[in-house]
């Protein structure tokens, strides 16, 4: 499954607070059924535009990650979350709705992996063509 979520609204105090996201990182696989396998791990960055800064944050999971992506001055968040592992996705948005104070927030999800093999499309490629001289690698 993968979890795509898009919030809208939150309070800039918590979009910008490291600390408030690698807690909600470091417990919230356990809240939702996960295993952690590393600490979360927490940056802080600024885009080409100055308005474009915020914290990226993921933290791995035995069954796939977990990340946050905030845009402080436009109150925005990305979250993923990837699992080989069923988890109640409703729920979840719902716990991250309360937990970033979102006014708004849009959803998608996504069923991958192997078990899934109903949604597995063939795929028609043409083998690669060499490009200019070959240089004798492989």
């Amino acid at each position: 499954m993968h979890l795509i979520v898009d919030g809208y609204g939150s309070d800039p105090q918590l979009l910008q607070d490291e600390g408030f996201i690698y807690s909600l990182l470091d417990r919230f696989p356990a809240q939702i059924g996960m295993k952690k396998v590393t600490p979360p791990f927490v940056f802080r960055y600024t885009g080409t535009k100055p308005e474009d800064w915020g914290l990226s944050a993921f933290v791995l999971i035995a069954e796939s990650h977990i990340t946050i992506h905030t845009f402080v001055e436009k109150r925005l968040l990305n979250i993923d979350i990837f699992s080989c592992k069923e988890f109640d996705a409703v729920e979840v948005v719902r716990q991250l709705r309360d937990e970033f104070k979102l006014t708004r927030v849009r959803s998608h999800l996504l069923r991958r992996g192997l078990e899934y093999p109903d949604f597995d499309l063939p795929l028609e490629m043409e083998p690669a063509r060499p490009r200019g001289r070959s240089h004798g690698l492989p």
